[in-house]
């Protein structure tokens, strides 16, 4: 049987914004233990905080950002996906491929025309 390859990815998770303190606490660690249990390892979390959403989601307009840097096994993202969709304070997820974990996260500046 074939080793399971392991890659670098980034995860934007967008919890609810009426979550206590504690209970935003204990989604992330969910998520952050879904990866953990399925053989991936967290590198990085950025709290970016409350913000406004795009676009309304099922009745909500804030929502708290998270992002994260993690190496998973490809073979379990599929599990974790799955999981995601089951979580009800988790509003929207987005898992990326990466090559790199940042040392921090900095904006540009939007071009004035």
């Amino acid at each position: 049987m074939a080793k399971a390859r392991k890659h670098l990815y980034e995860g934007m998770y967008i919890l609810s914004a009426t979550l206590s303190d504690d209970a935003r606490q204990k989604a992330l660690e969910k998520i952050t233990g879904g990866i953990a249990n399925r053989g991936g390892e967290i590198h990085k979390v950025f709290d970016q905080g409350r913000k406004k959403l795009a676009y309304e989601i099922n009745g909500r307009r804030e929502g708290h950002y998270f992002l994260l840097y993690f190496s998973a096994p490809t073979t379990n993202l599929s599990d974790m996906w799955r999981e995601y969709h089951l979580n009800e304070d988790l509003i929207r997820f987005l898992t990326l491929r990466t090559p790199i974990v940042p040392e921090k996260i900095e904006f540009k500046q939007l071009q004035q025309e």
